[in-house]
């Protein structure tokens, strides 16, 4: 196959098929994305496994292992669509991290900061929505189903990857986002919206959340709403020791995928190694 028949044809009936497996909106664009980029890469060369080879080398030596997997993961899946599984490459191997870089873990004192940081700004849309993330362990694509009628009831109902699951609210939150749904007149519908009344999305928050980085004393490498959720896995963990009971909390089919979420960081690595007392 040559790039020529690689078009926006081709792209269009691959958008069609991942919709049909009810993937995500954010993963289709995703997969749309690494695709283009492959086919960037490709030029006017012919397709073969030579190809997917050279592009394979050629992510390794500029992006990090675990971003260069996920974009093959969207090639090769691209690829078996298009009828061309001869030309799948594998992904890099890489050894399940032991701990979490601390530089990247966001600790339970910073998260307390962010949210008294958005209150001290006046933004008590970010403060509770920051809480509710944290509270709950929901998705930021999932907050659209955090509706007024789910504060109410005291639980949402959540639709994600073709799976329906229930999001405990705790009754703590659920008072303050009854106090905040009054205040805002908000009778149905998402209770995180813009000031249009759309439904905040990824792009929305991580903006709003970037600014209070500086003023909270918050590294911005830390800041971003899905470590709000590694937090709320962690801190679950830590308390029940029960992964099963947290991959359906966070809505995991791998239980693999949760181990990822409850790595502690080096300090702790240490701390443990150390209390092994095996150094006489």
């Amino acid at each position: 196959m040559k790039r020529k028949k690689i078009n926006m044809l081709t792209l269009q009936k691959f958008e069609k098929q991942l919709n049909k497996e009810e993937k995500s909106p954010v993963t289709v664009e995703k997969y749309l994305r690494d695709v283009r980029h492959f086919i960037q890469f490709m030029g006017d060369r012919t397709m073969d496994k030579a190809l997917t080879m050279e592009y394979k080398a050629q992510l390794q030596e500029n992006y990090a292992v675990s971003s260069a997997n996920s974009m093959l993961a969207s090639l090769n899946c691209f690829l078996r669509f298009v009828g061309l599984p001869s030309c799948c490459v594998k992904q890099f191997k890489v050894q399940r991290q032991t701990y979490c870089p601390e530089e990247k873990e966001l600790t339970r004192d910073e998260y307390v900061r962010l949210v008294n940081t958005a209150k001290d700004k006046g933004s008590k849309r970010l403060s509770l929505l920051i809480e509710t993330i944290c509270a709950t362990g929901i998705r930021v694509s999932e907050l659209q189903f955090v509706t007024a009628e789910a504060v109410i009831k005291g639980d949402a109902t959540v639709s994600c990857k073709g799976k329906t699951r229930t999001v405990f609210i705790p009754p703590k939150l659920q008072k303050k986002l009854l106090r905040y749904i009054k205040e805002k007149n908000i009778t149905t519908g998402a209770v995180f919206v813009t000031r249009t009344g759309k439904p905040m999305n990824r792009c929305n928050i991580w903006k709003e959340m970037k600014l209070l980085c500086g003023r909270a004393g918050v590294s911005p490498g830390k800041v971003y709403p899905h470590n709000l959720r590694h937090l709320f896995a962690r801190t679950f963990y830590g308390v029940e020791r029960d992964i099963v009971k947290l991959a359906d909390i966070l809505g995991h089919n791998n239980i693999n995928t949760t181990r990822i979420y409850i790595v502690t960081t080096g300090a702790e690595h240490r701390r443990r190694i150390e209390g092994l007392r095996l150094v006489l």
